[in-house]
């Protein structure tokens, strides 16, 4: 990904990024059922690197797994490229946690961009207070660690019923995670730049009274061309500053 790509998806939200998708069929790409930890933080965003669980099997899972250092978790953990999402498939089942605290922070020291997981964490309200977005379905219980057993990293993944590739781009703010085709990315990311330009005018106009009817969408060429007005006398200001 490019760093300007990055740059501009780091300015537009999730769902001007779901009405770009959307234009080109792409309708499944909003990951349902997770929310962020802790709102308010810089917008995530970064190339997916996946980690799949499934259901555990207690005679090839007994806690001893985790003494292993190649264990799949730990591996996925300490191997997350910097500025990667490490996005985790857990089959949308809260039972088991997908990482704690201690793992998160790993991440975070690492140079992760953000984790995602269709499951839970433990230690919630430790990983919300890091210097890192994190998104769950909800708090996991902390004893049940081996409801599920981790088995396959960086491969194609489905997290929360939207398909997830390594490499794909990941994108998280206060709303919800969105995934962008990794080819789609840097065209995605300027129209969603575009789009955000026109919104902010929209919400401008309708503070100040105007009807939404052919504005928004634009469908009047009066609205048209204050909008081009409008983005002159943007660009004056900043020259300006």
């Amino acid at each position: 990904m490019l760093s300007t790509t990055r740059e501009k998806l780091q300015t537009v939200s999730t769902a001007t990024l779901a009405t770009a998708l959307f234009k080109r069929g792409l309708k499944n790409q909003f990951i349902q059922g997770v929310k962020p930890l802790s709102k308010g933080k810089p917008t995530m965003v970064g190339e997916a690197f996946t980690l799949r669980y499934i259901p555990a099997r207690e005679d090839l899972n007994p806690i001893s797994v985790f003494q292993d250092p190649k264990h799949p978790q730990r591996v996925a953990v300490e191997t997350c490229p910097k500025g990667a999402v490490l996005v985790i498939d857990s089959r949308k089942n809260s039972r088991a946690a997908s990482a704690g605290s201690i793992l998160a922070s790993r991440l975070m020291v690492r140079g992760a961009a953000g984790i995602v997981t269709d499951g839970g964490f433990r230690d919630s309200a430790e990983i919300a207070k890091l210097n890192m977005p994190s998104y769950h379905h909800r708090a996991s219980a902390p004893t049940n660690l081996t409801l599920h057993q981790a088995m396959d990293i960086n491969v194609p993944i489905g997290c929360g019923d939207v398909a997830v590739f390594p490499g794909d781009v990941i994108v998280g703010d206060d709303d919800g995670v969105m995934v962008i085709p990794a080819h789609l990315a840097d065209e995605i990311a300027e129209e969603a730049i575009n789009m955000t330009l026109y919104e902010d005018f929209v919400t401008e106009r309708v503070l100040a009274g105007h009807t939404i009817v052919g504005l928004y969408p634009l469908t009047k060429e009066e609205n048209r061309e204050a909008f081009e007005q409008w983005k002159k006398q943007q660009e004056g200001t900043k020259e300006k500053e």
